[in-house]
């Protein structure tokens, strides 16, 4: 009995009356992106994929940044969600949200810090994107002997850092969502194929990707050329996939029982 109340006290004096600092909570969870096995198992592959995707678009398409830049957004666009996925839903799989709450009870601050590292991986894995690529774009030059075409717009690489942190958002959303890490990262990853299905399901599906594909969306915003109607489209899509799912999901997550 003195036992537990020891353990309890020094709990008490770990996180004080108002539980962990939020600063501490970012860190932990930031942590644990790369410090779990499925974790590094992603990072890892996620860069022998970029290289590989570097290696053979430079074959390709020659010493060009801004197409190289592109195709090495691709698999951190396709991988990084994922990650999120398992980042949210990791206390539930491993069940250890009875430890993370009692620490933390206040569970809208656990939620906001598990939601900011794979946001910020997402906009460090672009700038990572652009430094692979440049290098990437000399070699090829060099190689092939040919003039490196080095023009990137200022505004697209904007769009893509803003398109690729929607993207892990919407893995994230759906991840609080379902608390289900499997069932999430199958609708994300088909998501693409069952809208590109839809699109072509007449002019009523094609006017539904239009609006509610996010792929589709942000495609203008990745290019760094949006219109009135491209923003209202986004906003649409964004609403439906990202904010309406995020929503739902930190209100089932805060009145969820733990056990």
């Amino acid at each position: 009995m003195s036992d537990l109340v020891t353990g309890r006290h020094e709990a008490a004096v770990l996180t004080g009356p108002g539980g962990l600092p939020f600063r501490t909570l970012a860190l932990v969870e930031a942590r644990k992106l790369v410090d779990t096995r499925s974790g590094r198992v992603l990072a890892v592959i996620m860069v022998f994929l970029m290289l590989g995707a570097l290696a053979a678009r430079a074959a390709v398409s020659g010493p060009d940044l801004d197409a190289l830049v592109s195709t090495a957004g691709l698999p951190l666009a396709t991988l990084l969600p994922v990650l999120g996925i398992l980042t949210v839903t990791g206390e539930w799989s491993h069940r250890t949200a009875m430890t993370t709450f009692a620490l933390e009870p206040r569970r809208g601050r656990v939620l906001a810090a598990k939601c900011l590292p794979p946001l910020a991986a997402g906009v460090a894995g672009c700038a990572f994107a652009v430094v692979a690529a440049v290098p990437a774009t000399g070699v090829a030059a060099l190689i092939q002997d040919a003039p490196a075409e080095w023009g990137a717009e200022p505004l697209a690489l904007l769009g893509s850092t803003a398109t690729m942190v929607l993207v892990v958002a919407q893995g994230l959303a759906l991840g609080l969502l379902l608390l289900n890490a499997p069932a999430a990262i199958v609708i994300l990853l088909s998501n693409t194929a069952i809208w590109s299905a839809v699109g072509r399901a007449g002019t009523v599906g094609e006017t539904l990707a239009g609006w509610l594909d996010l792929n589709r969306t942000s495609d203008p915003l990745s290019a760094g050329d949006m219109s009135g109607g491209d923003v209202a489209r986004l906003a649409t899509s964004i609403l439906v996939w990202i904010a309406i799912p995020m929503a739902v999901g930190v209100a089932r997550v805060r009145r969820k029982e733990v056990s």
